[in-house]
C-alpha cells in the first residue's frame, strides 16, 4: 500500500504546527495562555542560564510573543504546573502528575538524580528536615547556607541542597513556587493536597505508552527513533505503541520527498496533512528559539527534519567555540536559518548581538532580513530593551540594517 507523499517543507510545517509555530500571534496574550501553550508542549524544559531571558519563558516567547513571564511563575504557585523530572528537569502540567508519579514512587530507576545510599546515609537528618518543613513551612536551598544559627544547630547542615534534591526526586517534597528563579520546596501533600496514590498514580507500563502517546502529538510528525527522547524513555517498545496508535487511527504514516523511511503525522495534523498532498503548506513564523526549545533539543531530529546541525556551546571552552556561548536559533517561515549569539545588558536596556551567522545555504533576501529584524525588535521589546547593538553581522544584513536601532 502506498503512503501519501508530502514534501520536506510541509514536514517541517506539520511539526511547527504541533509545536504552535504555525501561525504568529495577533492578540494580546493572557495568563491562560502560557498554561495552555505548556500543554500543547506538554513538558518545558528548565535551564538557569540568564545571559538573555532564561530558556522556559523564552520558549514561551517563541510561542506567545509580549507576555509576562510573571505568569508562569504564577501559573506554578497556583497549581497550574508543577516541577519534576521529564524530558530532563521540566514544568508540565498538573493534570499529568499521573504520568511521572510512578518515576517518584521507584526513584532508584532515577540514574544520578538518586541516590538510595545517600537517602539511607542521612536517613535521620533527612527526617528531620521533613519534620522542619512540616511545622515551619517552605523552604530554600539558600535558607541552608546562612551563617547564622539557630538553637537546633540546623544551620550546620552542609548536605542540605541533596538532600532536598533527594526529597523532590522521590516525591516526597515538590517546588510550590520559585523565587528569583530558586526553587522552594514545600510537602508535596501540601502541594497536591487531593492527590491518591492508590487510585489516580498510573503504573509504569501505562504511563510509559501515555507518554509516547502524547509525544506523536506533540511532535504532530516523527520517525519512530524520535518518540521515546521526548520523555527521555529508555528500553521501551515504541514500534508496539506505533502499531497500536495506528490500529486506532490516532497516526497515519506518509513519506517526504528526500528523506528515507516512513514518517507518521498525529490525527491532530491530519486537516494540514491533507493541504500537504495537495499543495504546499509552509509556517509564516520567524522567531528566536531557545537551545532547549523542543523543535532543536533533540539534535539529531533537528538534523534530519531541518538539516540544522546544533549545539549549545555554553559548555565547550571559549576558545573552541564556534558561534558563541548561548546561541538562539533562528526559525523563519519553516526554516532553521542560522543562529544569533545575544546578550541583554539590563541596566543599559541594550539588546546586544554578538553574532549572527546564517546556513551556508541561506541566501539574504529583503523579506528574510525585514523577518528577522523584527523578529530580534520584538525580542528586545520583551525584554525591556531600547536598542539593539549588532556586532558580528553578514555584511548585507548590516548594510540593510545598520548596527544600532532604536526599539
Amino acid at each position: 500500500m502506498s503512503h501519501p507523499v508530502i514534501s520536506l517543507a510541509s514536514a517541517r510545517t506539520l511539526h511547527l504546527s504541533a509545536q504552535n509555530l504555525l501561525k504568529p500571534v495577533t492578540r494580546k496574550p493572557s495568563a491562560a495562555d502560557v498554561v495552555q501553550a505548556i500543554r500543547d508542549m506538554g513538558l518545558l524544559q528548565i535551564d538557569t542560564i540568564s545571559v538573555v531571558a532564561r530558556s522556559p519563558y523564552l520558549v514561551l516567547f517563541s510561542r506567545l510573543g509580549q507576555y509576562s513571564p510573571q505568569w508562569l511563575n504564577e501559573a506554578l504557585s497556583t497549581g497550574k504546573i508543577f516541577e519534576y523530572w521529564a524530558h530532563e528537569a521540566c514544568f508540565i502540567p498538573s493534570e499529568d502528575y499521573g504520568l511521572l508519579r510512578h518515576r517518584m514512587l521507584n526513584p532508584q530507576g532515577m540514574g544520578w538524580k538518586f541516590s538510595q545510599a545517600w537517602f539511607d546515609e542521612h536517613q535521620s537528618d533527612i527526617q528531620a528536615l521533613l519534620e522542619h518543613i512540616a511545622e515551619n513551612g517552605p523552604v530554600r536551598s539558600a535558607d541552608f547556607t546562612a551563617a547564622k544559627k539557630s538553637a537546633s544547630g540546623w544551620w550546620d547542615w552542609k548536605p542540605h541542597k541533596k538532600h532536598l534534591e533527594t526529597l523532590f526526586t522521590s516525591g516526597k517534597l515538590m517546588v510550590s513556587e520559585r523565587r528569583n528563579f530558586h526553587r522552594v520546596y514545600d510537602l508535596s501533600e501540601r502541594v497536591m493536597p487531593d492527590w491518591d496514590d492508590a487510585t489516580q498514580t498510573l503504573k509504569q507500563e501505562a504511563a510509559q505508552y501515555q507518554m509516547l502517546r502524547r509525544s506523536a502529538q506533540y511532535l504532530g510528525i516523527f520517525k519512530p527513533e524520535w518518540l521515546a527522547d521526548y520523555y527521555r524513555l529508555k528500553r521501551v517498545n515504541s514500534k508496539a505503541v506505533i502499531a497500536q496508535l495506528l490500529a486506532d487511527n490516532e497516526i497515519t504514516p506518509v513519506e517526504v520527498t528526500g528523506l528515507e523511511g516512513v514518517f507518521y503525522v498525529h490525527q491532530q495534523q491530519l486537516s494540514l496533512l491533507q493541504q500537504a498532498t495537495e499543495s504546499p503548506i509552509s509556517s509564516t513564523v520567524t522567531t528566536l528559539l531557545s537551545p532547549f526549545d523542543p523543535v532543536v533539543w533533540d539534535r539529531k531530529r533537528a538534523s534530519v527534519l531541518f538539516n540544522f546541525e546544533y549545539r549549545i556551546e555554553c559548555y565547550t571552552p571559549e576558545a573552541k567555540r564556534q558561534y558563541g556561548y548561548f546561541t538562539l536559533p533562528v526559525l523563519q517561515r519553516g526554516e532553521l536559518i542560522g543562529r544569533v549569539d545575544a546578550k541583554m545588558h539590563r541596566k543599559e536596556k541594550i539588546l546586544e548581538v554578538k553574532s549572527l551567522h546564517l546556513e551556508p545555504q541561506i541566501a539574504i533576501t529583503a523579506r528574510r532580513a525585514q523577518d528577522v529584524q523584527s523578529a530580534i525588535t520584538r525580542f528586545a521589546q520583551w525584554q525591556g530593551a531600547e536598542r539593539v547593538l549588532t556586532g558580528n553581522v553578514p555584511e548585507a544584513l548590516m548594510a540593510l540594517w545598520g548596527t544600532d536601532w532604536p526599539v
